[in-house]
């Protein structure tokens, strides 16, 4: 990874997760016909919006807050909140994602979890739901020991990149089924790459380069938290001074 200081890195993921929200807003207004809440065609074009908006760019914003340099000083308070906040707000969208996918198929008659991007999707979802139940009785809740705290803090961190991988790897599937299920007629066929199959595959490898840039963050060393602060980040929320 490029030398850059922690701070513009930040700024410039900044702009490519606004850009995957816009690609995939765009998409599905322009050529997926826009958004409703109706069981139509259109309220499945909230499934994709809010799974890249939440599972890959608020996920990824939630992963990156404990490598802000401010955060490894002074009250760790606002920073938990700031985490736990981030993650549940992407696993707030990711449900009503889910929502949306689902409702769309049992009104048009269409099979449930049947494809591999739909096992991907909900075992990530599933998986992301455990790790925010187990961080916040772990972490933020004052029965946990100390020894069972640092215990699991690297599985949690494991199990945190994996579940960026994952989503990744799901959005970037349903993309690729959508173009596939959309474009089969005629001239649009996806193996003709017309406009929209162009756009499409390029939001996919914007969404590809957004993780792996927050993953390459989270294996910096330089950007981790010093150790000093290791006993400090295995006190319980709700149990430490400030």
């Amino acid at each position: 990874m490029l030398d850059l200081p922690f701070l513009p890195f930040c700024i410039l993921l900044g702009i490519l997760g606004f850009v995957c929200v816009a690609f995939v807003s765009a998409w599905c207004q322009y050529w997926r016909g826009g958004f409703a809440w109706d069981g139509s065609t259109q309220m499945f074009n909230w499934h994709p919006v809010l799974m890249v908006t939440g599972m890959v760019v608020l996920y990824g914003a939630a992963s990156l807050v404990y490598r802000l340099p401010a955060s490894w000083s002074g009250p760790k308070l606002p920073w938990k909140v700031l985490h736990s906040s981030l993650a549940l707000a992407a696993f707030t969208l990711a449900v009503l994602g889910l929502v949306a996918v689902f409702r769309f198929h049992n009104d048009h008659g269409t099979p449930n979890m049947y494809s591999l991007h739909s096992w991907l999707g909900l075992a990530t979802i599933l998986l992301f739901s455990c790790q925010w139940l187990a961080g916040l009785s772990t972490f933020l809740l004052p029965w946990a020991p100390a020894w069972l705290r640092g215990l699991y803090k690297p599985v949690h961190v494991f199990f945190g990149s994996t579940i960026l991988l994952l989503a990744v790897a799901s959005c970037v599937s349903g993309i690729n089924e959508k173009l596939f299920f959309s474009l089969k007629n005629g001239t649009a066929q996806y193996k003709l790459l017309p406009a929209e199959a162009v756009f499409a595959n390029t939001l996919g490898l914007l969404i590809l380069l957004f993780g792996v840039l927050v993953l390459g963050a989270l294996a910096r060393p330089s950007w981790k938290r010093p150790d000093a602060d290791a006993s400090d980040s295995r006190q319980p929320l709700l149990a430490a001074e400030r």
